[in-house]
């Protein structure tokens, strides 16, 4: 097997490093240090800590995306698929102890007045959520299982929203008491 090239590591790092400590409390050193690299070896690879950031996004979000095929799977019930998405997020938060969690909600409550650029990737990466969210809502929307008379896209935006502060909740409780309250009330005033 190969090794990982030095940006490869670098990267690896970073997404640790920034989800672990946030962007603004973690310097280049941090993260050539975590990477086991030169701190020379970063500046071959990348212009700035702020190309870093969007590259650390684009690989969160890279990584999320396999769990929202979860999303597509035509054998459950768009509904039953939707719930059991958040309680798979849920899960490896769990697993987390309820630390560090979501990158691109942690990124974008810190970084979004500081960076264009590192906003400017959040907005794509939330646009991109929230489309894979609405295709089940509608799915669901279909079948009879959610409610009709609110918009698909305005359900998801909102799933995502409340998704976000429920994580954020959840690090500060270090509990899934969060997780419960946002289920019972989006499921039972969302469901038909």
């Amino acid at each position: 097997m190969a090794r990982p090239s030095v940006k490869e590591n670098i990267v690896a790092a970073a997404l640790e490093t920034l989800h672990r400590q946030g962007f603004n409390a973690t310097g280049v050193q941090d993260i050539t240090d975590a990477a086991g690299v030169p701190k020379g070896s970063f500046y071959n690879h990348f212009e700035s800590k702020e190309e870093l950031g969007i590259e650390v996004i684009e690989r969160y979000w890279q990584r999320a995306l396999a769990g929202l095929g979860m999303l597509n799977d035509a054998n459950v019930p768009p509904i039953v698929r939707l719930k059991s998405y958040f309680r798979a997020l849920d899960e490896i938060s769990r697993k987390k102890k309820y630390e560090n969690g979501c990158l691109i909600g942690n990124m974008a409550t810190e970084m979004s007045d500081q960076s264009r650029p590192i906003r400017e990737r959040l907005a794509i990466v939330m646009a991109a959520w929230t489309r894979g969210i609405e295709s089940c809502v509608r799915e669901a929307q279909a079948d009879g299982s959610m409610r009709r008379d609110i918009d698909a896209r305005m359900i998801a935006a909102f799933l995502l929203n409340a998704w976000e502060g429920t994580v954020m909740r959840s690090k500060v409780d270090k509990d899934r008491a969060a997780l419960e309250a946002f289920e019972t009330v989006v499921f039972t005033s969302l469901t038909r």
